[in-house]
């Protein structure tokens, strides 16, 4: 028996040490899918390739940072009242464009049988 394709969004995470440069280094991706009610947000820190961008990057508050927004993927009662919120409406927002040093690329649709496998391999492809 075939099992089904999923259709998924996702969008890579960007840190962008200094906003006016627009020089970013990819390091996380987030995957979601309204239908089975998925979402996971995989994200690692190169300290070593951000000081190339920017020697005095604060690493430990960009650690912070993606951690908050993991809680909000997760829905975590301790990632805020965006936490909160429905999935769909999660996702939007933690992908919304801004002009902070965490960014998130424009998200990119995709079929999947398997939504974890998939988000590992974007993770593995776009970021390590």
């Amino acid at each position: 028996m075939m099992q089904d394709k999923l259709v998924y969004e996702y969008a890579v995470i960007r840190v962008v040490p200094l906003v006016e440069r627009e020089e970013f280094l990819n390091v996380g991706i987030i995957l979601f899918c309204k239908q089975a009610r998925f979402i996971k947000m995989h994200f690692v820190i190169d300290e070593k390739k951000l000081k190339l961008f920017c020697n005095d990057v604060d690493t430990e508050q960009i650690k912070l940072n993606l951690g908050a927004f993991e809680k909000i993927a997760q829905g975590d009662i301790n990632g805020g009242p965006i936490a909160l919120m429905d999935l769909p409406s999660r996702f939007r927002w933690l992908t919304a464009v801004r002009s902070s040093v965490i960014q998130t690329s424009r998200p990119h649709p995709g079929l999947s049988c398997d939504l974890k496998k998939t988000a590992m391999r974007l993770f593995n492809e776009l970021v390590l």
